[in-house]
């Protein structure tokens, strides 16, 4: 063959799967391709801009006849790993290591896309509707993605993804937990299964929008449990009604019992709750989990009541039952064989149902990423791996997901978390190995990056990346600057 001829496929080293490429077509991953026998990443490098402020001159035409007004600097670009491309087989150099001014320190910033076969995601649902178990297996396409874990005041949680599914069970249930865990980190919905039989669930989720709980979509997100709703909202019963209810699977209320109204000198009624007591007006296991009143399996809210005490209670006693969310609500009124029977709801209860209402923040699927940095994402940054997390530990290094502020996990390693709302668009892709393919970024003292260690030889200047071939996006107002003095340990020293 001439020396001068490209091979009709070329071998992409980008990941484990180890692609021959065709020309003009793509790898497994569909991130990188074969142009005229030359392996390219086909998803441009993505560059965070500090801001879009921009000043004007006081006086026109005064020395710099090209100052454009930015007398703050807000333009200067944060490379992100989006796009940039990884390190694997680990001995190699992070793709892009780029050193800038900033406030008159040298910084680099160290990125790229790191293949996290460690890695899923923690899903925060907004919801008192049961969704499953503690435990119960999370299931896509039929195949275990995960499982249901504790709940959070008045959110529900899942963990899904994990080394255990993606790599320790069968290779269909590693590939459908690798595209699920792409698709939510990507802002993309995914229907989900929980528990068995009777008791499954089907349950769709994208990360910023409202979950659908059997094809129902949730609209608010408990004001709080049953006794807190009680201490919260007293004024609005007050001289209209005898005893308040609020329904929780979770803590049911009772006015007349709980200290509140204790407080507020309400007389006892009588009422009798069919659950377990927990203090006075507290009540545990009114019902069974469901997606019903407050989370509970029951439509008619009578059924958690036991007889009222006739030595107590009275004719025409007035008793508003409402949900947590204020989105279920009953008025009944005790005739003379002291049984409860609904009336119309008087406007000032129905408005107090709804200032309940007002008051629960919309429900929402919160989906955030969750990774262990590990072999060529530290090689790519040193040669000494190990001083890498002994810098981050030490506030150092600044670690960041496509620009987005992470949560380091204490400890060993470098395990982070990062809402994926807050990270550019498309900032995942995959590997069929399989693992998820997620941006990351270290940034740190040019001075602090040479004692780690690090691949000085490649270090180039921010000037010198082509910023036309990339994509710009603005900085996202919720997510400090990664650059920021603040985040380091020597601007306070």
């Amino acid at each position: 063959m001439n020396k001068a001829e490209k091979p009709e496929k070329i071998r992409c080293d980008a990941c484990p799967v180890m692609c021959y490429i065709a020309d003009q077509k793509t790898g497994a991953c569909d991130r990188y391709a074969n142009h005229g026998g030359e392996l390219v990443r086909l998803d441009p490098l993505t560059i965070i801009q500090g801001t879009d402020q921009k000043l004007v001159p006081f006086i026109s035409g005064v020395e710099d006849e090209d100052w454009n007004g930015d007398i703050i600097k807000g333009d200067r670009p944060f490379v992100t790993a989006v796009g940039a491309g990884t390190t694997y087989p680990d001995y190699k150099p992070a793709p892009f290591i780029v050193s800038q001014d900033v406030e008159g320190v040298d910084m680099v910033t160290v990125v790229t896309e790191g293949i996290f076969s460690y890695c899923g995601v923690k899903v925060k649902i907004d919801t008192d509707r049961h969704i499953g178990h503690e435990c119960d297996v999370v299931r896509v396409d039929g195949e275990p993605i995960g499982h249901v874990t504790t709940s959070e005041y008045g959110s529900k949680m899942l963990s899904l993804g994990g080394v255990e599914h993606l790599t320790g069970g069968t290779k269909k249930e590693g590939r459908v937990t690798c595209d699920a865990l792409l698709r939510l980190c990507n802002r993309e919905a995914v229907t989900m299964t929980i528990g068995d039989g009777a008791h499954q669930t089907e349950l769709v989720v994208a990360a910023g929008k409202p979950p659908i709980v059997n094809g129902v979509t949730e609209n608010l997100m408990r004001v709080g449990c049953g006794s807190a709703t009680i201490g919260m909202f007293p004024m609005q019963w007050i001289g209209h009604v005898d005893d308040v209810v609020v329904v929780d699977d979770h803590i049911t209320g009772v006015l007349s019992e709980h200290e509140t109204g204790k407080q507020l000198n309400v007389p006892a009624t009588g009422i009798k709750i069919l659950g377990r007591r927990s203090t006075p007006g507290r009540y545990f296991q009114v019902a069974n989990p469901g997606t019903g009143w407050g989370g509970t399996d029951i439509e008619d809210p009578l059924k958690i009541l036991g007889p009222f005490n006739p030595k107590i209670a009275w004719e025409g006693l007035r008793l508003l039952m409402v949900s947590t969310t204020g989105e279920q609500v009953a008025y009944f009124e005790l005739d003379a064989d002291l049984v409860p029977r609904p009336q119309p709801i008087p406007d000032v209860l129905r408005a107090s149902a709804e200032l309940i209402a007002e008051n629960c923040e919309p429900s929402v699927c919160s989906v955030l990423f969750m990774g262990g940095a590990g072999g060529s994402l530290r090689a790519g940054v040193t040669q000494n791996p190990v001083r890498l997390t002994r810098s981050v530990k030490e506030a150092l290094t600044h670690v960041s997901c496509g620009g987005a502020d992470v949560y380091v996990w204490p400890g060993g390693g470098i395990t982070v978390m990062v809402d994926v709302l807050d990270m550019p668009t498309q900032s995942f892709g995959y590997v069929p190995t399989p693992a998820l393919v997620a941006p990351i970024e270290f940034t740190l003292r040019v001075s602090d990056y040479q004692v780690l260690g690090g691949h000085m030889e490649h270090l180039k200047q921010v000037s010198d990346i082509n910023r036309d071939a990339a994509r710009h996006v603005t900085q996202n107002a919720k997510t400090r600057n990664p650059m920021a003095h603040e985040n380091y340990r020597w601007s306070k020293d």
